[in-house]
């Protein structure tokens, strides 16, 4: 597993461009191999501090590392060994046409993706039991319908850019501690495109693109967890000049129910009775998200008892079955009682020889209690 490439040049994610210059400058006198003979490992970490510095010397590559990590400069900026297409390889690109051999072409980059995007919808408890089919509105950037996405205006098409002779960049020397240095970075004339245009669209001024608010459906799968997220491939932003569109990331939430909760895979609800009810049973329903549910409480049941239906909870996702529907029991003491049935309450502790605070409503007062 690569290493963080702002750990291997020891600075900060928010380092400037010259303390990113300064602290490799620094680690490659230190670790270049003819300063360490006698470390075989010393160019391998040569290697990897010149690709950290690579990337994050540029911009471009650096805003790409720091949203997706490496994985993200794919097709950027090499992979990991600076000899293999990125990092010290353009030194060799430079002169020799490219990795494909003397006198390789590299071609243009091409319109750039465009951006993810990212929405919140919150969900009912049903529909994370049945599933549900959602809509998600977002604001957006979709093809400019009137260019077809090239930009150019009606009639004309993109030019091949004149700067970079349609390759999309253009190689820069400079000096370094190492000798002269030549690095392939995209054409600022026609941002890495290989083309320019001439006469722009006159709907989205040359971006291929327009902004609007577009309404996207999306399936919610039954057991979808809250905090989880779906993926919609290619209804992000669509990228400038024809480029391919992002995704759309939608954030699920869920509501509170009014009886039921999830816990893991089951539902689970707490039942309010009386002392009455619990000492001699009762007989309810429930309504669950599939119907109703019968249920019988017997006589003498205990407060925090489970009863429990098999297979009537939340559908497991990606997975077969389902939880349980958990009903617990809460026996409900009467705060305030009346003096019937006061009278009722005492006769019966007196019939079991339960012993009870006397009727002398100043007893509680009178006894200080070590328990709080």
């Amino acid at each position: 597993m690569s290493r963080d490439f702002y750990e291997l040049l020891g600075v900060s994610r928010g380092a400037t461009a010259d303390e990113i210059k300064k602290a490799y400058r620094r680690r490659a006198r230190d670790l270049h191999p003819d300063a360490n003979p006698d470390d075989p490992e010393a160019e391998e970490r040569f290697k990897e501090v010149s690709r950290a510095y690579e990337v994050l010397s540029n911009p471009e590559t650096r805003e790409r590392y720091d949203r997706f990590g490496e994985v993200g400069l794919s097709g950027a900026a090499g992979g990991g060994d600076p000899f293999s297409g990125g990092g010290l390889g353009d030194i060799f690109e430079a002169f020799f046409g490219g990795p494909g051999g003397f006198g390789a072409q590299r071609g243009p980059s091409g319109p750039p993706r465009g951006h993810d995007l990212e929405a919140t919808v919150t969900i009912p408890l049903s529909a994370v039991v049945s599933g549900e089919r959602i809509s998600v509105e977002v604001a957006t950037a979709v093809r400019c319908g009137d260019c077809g996405g090239t930009g150019a205006g009606a009639g004309t098409k993109p030019v091949t850019c004149t700067e970079c002779n349609g390759q999309g960049q253009v190689r820069t020397m400079s000096r370094s501690m190492f000798g002269q240095m030549v690095r392939v970075v995209p054409c600022t004339r026609c941002s890495g495109m290989g083309e320019v245009i001439v006469t722009p669209c006159v709907t989205c001024r040359g971006e291929g693109r327009t902004a609007t608010r577009e309404t996207y459906t999306a399936d919610v799968p039954p057991g979808i967890h809250a905090g989880q997220t779906l993926r919609l491939s290619g209804r992000g932003m669509a990228g400038p000049r024809g480029g391919p569109a992002g995704d759309l990331f939608v954030h699920v939430l869920v509501d509170p129910h009014p009886v039921f909760r999830r816990e893991d895979d089951d539902l689970v609800a707490d039942l309010e009775i009386s002392i009455a009810q619990a000492a001699l049973g009762m007989h309810t329903t429930l309504e669950a998200f599939d119907g109703e549910v019968d249920l019988v409480v017997p006589p003498g049941t205990q407060p925090g008892h489970l009863f429990i239906a098999r297979g009537r909870g939340v559908p497991r996702l990606g997975g077969r079955g389902r939880g349980n529907l958990v009903v617990r029991i809460v026996v409900v003491v009467p705060r305030d009682l009346s003096d019937e049935e006061e009278a009722h309450l005492r006769r019966f502790a007196e019939a079991r020889g339960d012993e009870v605070a006397p009727a002398d409503r100043g007893f509680f007062s009178r006894i200080k209690s070590a328990f709080t």
